[in-house]
């Protein structure tokens, strides 16, 4: 297994569309801004998060049952950026759209940015053949609001290639979170 550089990166997005839409340099300045960066790095990608949050609320009262998740737990919020309550987390997805080749598994970790803030972001592998936007998890670990930009760079997806080809892709085995298009909730 080896870990694929931006070279790659940028030959699998443009010619097999593994990531539309597709950043091929690091963006740090957008209409004379800075901003957290994005797009393709010396070998990984940093992702975007989209206007779209689901921030946890506990006025409900409800239990967090991953086997049975009420969706009343979470407030739909859109905007340029998102608020998250201290001690609390929220849920967005990705600005891109993701085409994961058979022979590849990704990791994605939270930009370092965020990781100072003691705003942590949780991604699960995309596993081989898995398609679709990411929802992204943002837990705020601190005592106060933490603030999301939406558009900007939150987490950075690592490309790992196999020495070869898996028996049974999560493509192969209709996995529940294939083709999701908007920030989704667990399903059992």
């Amino acid at each position: 297994m080896s870990i694929k550089s931006d070279k790659w990166i940028r030959r699998m997005a443009t010619e097999h569309g593994m990531i539309e839409p597709f950043e091929p340099n690091q963006v740090k300045m957008v209409d004379g801004h800075k901003v957290i960066s994005y797009g393709t790095s010396s070998y990984g990608y940093d992702i975007r998060c989209a206007r779209e949050f689901k921030v946890f609320t506990n006025i409900n009262s409800t239990i967090v049952d991953p086997k049975n998740f009420d969706p009343k737990n979470f407030v739909e919020i859109e905007g340029d950026s998102c608020i998250i309550p201290p001690n609390s987390f929220a849920l967005a997805r990705t600005v891109e759209y993701f085409r994961i080749p058979r022979d590849v598994l990704t990791v994605c970790l939270g930009k370092s940015t965020y990781a100072r803030c003691g705003i942590i972001v949780n991604v699960t592998p995309f596993e081989p053949e898995w398609e679709g936007y990411v929802t992204l998890e943002f837990s705020n670990t601190t005592p106060l609001p933490a603030k999301i930009y939406a558009n900007e760079g939150v987490a950075q997806v690592l490309f790992f290639q196999g020495d070869e080809e898996c028996d049974v892709s999560y493509k192969d085995r209709a996995g529940k979170y294939m083709g999701q298009v908007g920030v989704t909730l667990p399903k059992p």
